[in-house]
């Protein structure tokens, strides 16, 4: 009886009730939730720029100075 719950009860958060409410009147083939999807794209393009920007940081930082290097140090 508990594992059923009806879609009501498993909003509990005023955004997603808010998007579920809109779901519901409006159906995902509205002009607003083809923008919410295409702005989540550029979104995770966007975070896609700065890890491509970071590594290229790093692979640029690493190239120019060697690493030191290790000794073997004897111990009596």
């Amino acid at each position: 009886m508990a594992a059923k719950k009806n879609k009501e009860q498993m909003v509990d958060c005023p955004v997603g009730k808010f998007f579920s409410d809109l779901d519901g009147s409006m159906g995902k083939k509205s002009k607003f939730f083809e923008h919410m999807t295409r702005s989540k794209v550029e979104f995770l393009k966007g975070i896609r720029s700065l890890l491509d920007e970071r590594i290229d940081h790093y692979e640029k930082k690493g190239s120019k100075k060697p690493g030191k290097k290790m000794t073997k140090i004897k111990i009596e």
